[in-house]
């Protein structure tokens, strides 16, 4: 059974910071590249960042370009989002995914597996 689960959400100051966690349990971690998504209120939901399992490429959005960094930890089979200068307009769920691919171009795909969500609120 394959599991996926999001944290490290919250509430935080504009300019401050978060980072989320996504663990994944019954895949391996070869099996798929990891994506991150967002629901903003009003919005559709947004691609924002995909990383390949063996970390050779990785996608940002314009909108979070430079202000977000994806990473991951093989050993520990958890995956990052560093949300770094987030701004009212970063407010959302955010989701991990297993991309079944992640393009430099194009960001991650969806996947079969999502976890829960989480909510990020940034306040000003």
């Amino acid at each position: 059974q394959v599991q996926v689960m999001e944290s490290g959400g919250g509430t935080v100051e504009a300019g401050g910071s978060l980072r989320l966690s996504c663990t994944v349990s019954g895949l391996n971690f070869d099996d798929y590249a990891m994506g991150w998504f967002r629901r903003r209120p009003g919005k559709v939901r947004e691609g924002l960042a995909c990383i390949r399992w063996d970390g050779t490429s990785t996608f940002y959005a314009d909108s979070v370009r430079g202000r977000f960094t994806i990473s991951q930890d093989i050993v520990k089979r958890a995956h990052y989002l560093q949300m770094d200068n987030l701004k009212p307009e970063d407010t959302g769920m955010y989701y991990c995914t297993t991309s079944n691919y992640c393009g430099v171009d194009s960001g991650p795909a969806t996947g079969p597996f999502w976890g829960q969500g989480i909510q990020v609120t940034v306040y000003s």
